[in-house]
């Protein structure tokens, strides 16, 4: 659906976007992650064609954005972070004329507007002056407007920011709904954000792309929690010989008679591979097996890894 290679931008001498590639598939929905001033709104601009990189190239749909722009602006829809709209329009002809901008034909746009309505839960609101809206019916007004002509790729800027917790957790489950016909990146400074709806996540870091990775591969770690008999000595020791293991930490639990073991594998380490192994070595002990596990981790803590100085 989406390739980036090698996409830069400058202003002055400031590298807002460097060197940055990532491919993303359809019907993802994918987190573009960073703090303020990471590059995640540039990116967004680029990838719309509002915005032309230094150098690096863009291909939507098998289309390169710098040949096709008009084409494959068609397949998209775009919520910047401050959507600029009349706030003196009813909310439907705000859409309407949002619909007329984006080229859909007269003949379908009371359908592509009906259907947009419908599909942001605004039809209570359609007539309706936006500037009597709340912030969250706003920002679906914002989402309804990049969704006309049902694009293939939705782009969301902070689509949630400012919102109160019950006007997110709508704004989250709409965006999931919208997944299910298109590509959907969105970006964001908020890590609970990501971790409720995406599938992966892209961080930013001064500009640079520092992480790309899948959720579910991403809260896993390279950690094995173990609970077994503390009172069985051999287990340690066979612990401490198995090749995938890097680092064995032990910790006596339930007044001394089981014990929790922390495991950290090497890099190379096959996960499924090792606690087959370690279950074996239990076994081989002669010892009780209460948990084996993988540690999770949150995505709060791989962002914090990712930004800290010597990341």
């Amino acid at each position: 659906m989406i390739e980036v290679q090698s996409l830069t931008r400058h202003y002055g001498k400031t590298a807002a976007v460097d060197d940055v590639s990532f491919r993303i598939g359809s019907n993802e929905i994918v987190g573009l992650l960073g703090h303020n001033g990471a590059g995640k709104t540039t990116i967004m601009r680029m990838l719309c064609g509002y915005l032309e990189p230094c150098s690096g190239t863009i291909s939507i749909g098998g289309l390169a954005l710098a040949d096709n722009a008009r084409s494959v602006q068609r397949e998209l829809g775009y919520l910047p972070e401050n959507l600029p709209v009349y706030p003196d329009m009813m909310v439907a002809d705000y859409l309407e004329y949002a619909a007329t901008l984006k080229g859909i034909a007269r003949g379908q746009r009371f359908q592509a507007v009906r259907q947009a309505i419908v599909a942001t839960d605004l039809g209570k609101r359609a007539l309706d002056p936006v500037a009597t809206l709340s912030r969250g019916l706003r920002q679906r007004v914002g989402v309804a407007q990049a969704i006309l002509g049902k694009p293939r790729l939705l782009i969301l800027d902070e689509p949630t920011n400012g919102l109160d917790p019950q006007q997110t957790e709508h704004m989250r489950r709409l965006i999931s709904r919208l997944a299910r016909q298109a590509t959907v990146i969105l970006s964001t400074h908020i890590m609970q954000e990501v971790d409720a709806i995406c599938d992966r996540v892209l961080v930013l870091r001064h500009g640079k792309l520092a992480l790309d990775a899948r959720l579910d591969s991403l809260r896993q770690s390279r950690t094995l929690l173990l609970r077994a008999d503390s009172t069985n000595e051999s287990l340690t020791t066979y612990l401490k010989r198995m090749p995938q293991v890097a680092t064995l930490q032990q910790q006596a639990e339930g007044g001394g008679s089981r014990a929790r073991y922390t495991l950290t594998l090497h890099d190379n380490a096959d996960m499924d591979t090792a606690a087959n192994n370690i279950a074996q070595c239990v076994v081989k002990a002669g010892a009780r097996l209460y948990q084996l596990q993988p540690v999770v981790r949150g995505l709060e803590a791989v962002f914090h890894e990712v930004n800290s100085d010597d990341a």
